[in-house]
């Protein structure tokens, strides 16, 4: 079956549950305090038992671990950090074996400046046979070069500070939108597309099913590279104009598809993380018409509880926001091309500490709340490693416990500006992604059962109550409704195909909509009390007396005209047309 193709029965990845791993965190087998491949295998079957369908691996690839894997030094190889090819092979093999796919992160707008194509880049000087493989530039006119100011335009770094690094050797400086140890790919140049086209078919030829593409939408850039507008307060000005879909983003991925995935024997999956993306933009993507991607990871709702300052400036979420955000994009989306549906990654905090509520009292009902609601729309569904579980924030006590790059970055730049050191951290203990990165909490013993070793990064110190082993052995757990809610994404053909519509749109703390198939006439209500307060709902007519499909709390009697939601309570119904 060709890849994408219009006329073709719906793709197995409409009805699929994906899993992510983070591997140098989800489970160490030879106590180096690093999560490998050998790791991962030998929790298998915990993923078969949850019955996800795809592994999203996130990067294994050598790297000097500037940002954890997402600078890569080379793009054919294991990081002897996580195993071997042979590893890697294996893994692959015995993930198939049960039933599984395996999705690889592609991260291809940059690479390491340890790469052997930065070397040569910047090593062979301006009139080099790969200069062009990335995308240099002379200083500002009539500046010092290496001098603040000099770079060739304003741009900041996601990273924080500029986006330029400027070589002594040539003069010249270097882009990089994220760290400096990240140069961009120069996507203009040919050359670099083919290299890393080959690359995806070798990775394919392998045998895995398929990539998940890291900032893909940021690969083509305005060749004019203007300044951008400074915000207020801010140091440096925001190029995304000149980089987010930029101008021939549409070309360069029709030209992969055709390049790498048409005609492939087998139906592959295409992600594209893509920062700002709209929905009209979205819609284009994954057109199957247009035979550029499946499906893409948009950051609308993420961004919601962002304040003036950004991430690390948060504000309370209103949850008629996340309605109308998640509500735009179910409509968007409904007729031409996909949802991929998630709540956090590698790069968010625990969804239970932000979304939810992280309290003993409400951890297991909130988290599995959040799950309804999102396995519950129109998509595809990924669970990062953890949120089966209900995972959390974890308490980083001072900024010596913190790893990520971005968020010492962000710390010394706000220290180094006169910030009270305690409100800086404050923001990062929210919104860190070591959040997300603090190890699996695979049982009670030391270090979660996550290693035998000296953790990279510690383990939250509520793995004694929060753990995979005993959630298994707990019917009643956040594992085992997760289970359950699987197994309706996998036989309920009304979260495939079913149209979505929003209840209660104006309500602050009722989060319920339906999905209606048409094909049979079954249709589903999900009601959901996202507060820490009991909350009567209207139930909408013909609802009334319908048998529970799936609850979070004990009591499943059929719905009354009136209900009253318990704090954190998740309920879906089902009907079928008579």
């Amino acid at each position: 079956m060709p890849q994408n193709d219009s006329s073709a029965a719906p793709a197995w990845w409409q009805n699929a549950v994906v899993y992510q791993i983070y591997p140098r965190s989800f489970a160490d087998s030879d106590a180096d305090g690093i999560g490998d491949l050998p790791g991962i295998i030998e929790h298998l079957d915990y993923l078969a038992e949850l019955d996800v369908d795809v592994l999203w691996l996130s990067p294994v690839y050598p790297s000097p671990h500037a940002d954890n894997g997402y600078d890569i030094s080379d793009y054919q190889d294991i990081d002897p950090l996580f195993g071997t090819l042979d590893d890697f092979d294996r893994l692959l093999a015995a993930v198939h074996e049960r039933g599984m796919k395996l999705v690889m992160d592609l991260v291809v707008n940059h690479t390491s400046d340890e790469h052997p194509w930065f070397t040569a880049s910047r090593d062979g000087g301006p009139a080099g046979p790969m200069r062009d493989w990335y995308i240099w530039r002379s200083p500002r006119p009539g500046k010092e070069p290496g001098t603040p100011g000099a770079e060739p335009n304003n741009w900041g770094s996601f990273f924080s500070g500029p986006a330029w690094t400027h070589d002594e050797a040539s003069g010249e400086y270097y882009l990089h939108l994220f760290a400096r140890k990240q140069p961009d790919l120069n996507w203009e140049n040919p050359e670099v597309r083919q290299a890393v086209y080959a690359m995806m078919l070798w990775w394919l030829e392998r045998g895995v099913d398929g990539f998940r593409m890291d900032v893909v939408n940021l690969l083509s850039k305005d060749p004019a590279l203007p300044d951008g507008l400074v915000p207020d307060h801010g140091s440096y000005g925001d190029g995304s104009a000149s980089y987010v879909c930029g101008p021939r983003i549409h070309e360069f991925l029709a030209e992969m598809h055709r390049e790498v995935f048409a005609g492939h024997p087998r139906r592959l999956l295409t992600v594209g993380e893509m920062p700002d993306v709209t929905i009209d933009e979205a819609r284009r993507f994954t057109d199957p018409a247009n035979r550029e991607l499946d499906m893409v990871f948009q950051f609308e709702h993420v961004s919601l509880d962002l304040g003036p300052g950004g991430k690390f400036d948060p504000r309370p979420l209103r949850l008629t926001d996340l309605k109308a955000s998640l509500g735009r994009w179910q409509e968007g989306l409904a007729e031409t091309g996909w949802n991929s549906l998630y709540w956090n990654n590698h790069d968010h905090a625990r969804a239970v500490s932000r979304f939810g509520d992280d309290s003993p009292e409400h951890r297991v009902r909130s988290a599995a709340l959040l799950a309804t609601v999102l396995h519950l729309h129109r998509g595809t569904p990924y669970i990062y490693q953890g949120e089966e579980l209900g995972m959390a924030n974890a308490p980083f006590a001072t900024i010596d416990d913190f790893r990520d790059i971005e968020s010492l970055n962000h710390y010394r730049e706000q220290i180094a500006a006169g910030a009270d050191p305690e409100q800086v951290l404050a923001a990062l203990r929210a919104r860190s992604r070591d959040n997300a990165r603090t190890p699996m909490q695979w049982d009670a013993t030391e270090h979660g059962g996550f290693t035998t070793g000296t953790p990279w990064i510690a383990v939250n110190p509520d793995h004694r109550t929060v753990n995979a082993k005993a959630q298994r052995a707990d019917l009643g757990s956040v594992f085992h409704y997760y289970r359950r809610l699987i197994g309706l994404r996998h036989t309920e053909p009304a979260l495939t195909h079913g149209d979505f519509r929003m209840l209660h749109p104006d309500d602050e703390r009722i989060y319920a909509f339906t999905r209606h198939h048409a094909a049979d006439g079954t249709e589903l209500l999900v009601l959901a009390n996202i507060s820490g307060e009991s909350v009567q709902v209207a139930v909408p007519d013909g609802w009334a007396g319908t048998e529970t499909l799936l609850a979070n709390v004990a009591a499943v009697e059929p719905l009354p005209a009136r209900h009253t939601l318990q704090p954190w309570e998740a309920r879906v119904h089902r009907r079928t047309a008579s």
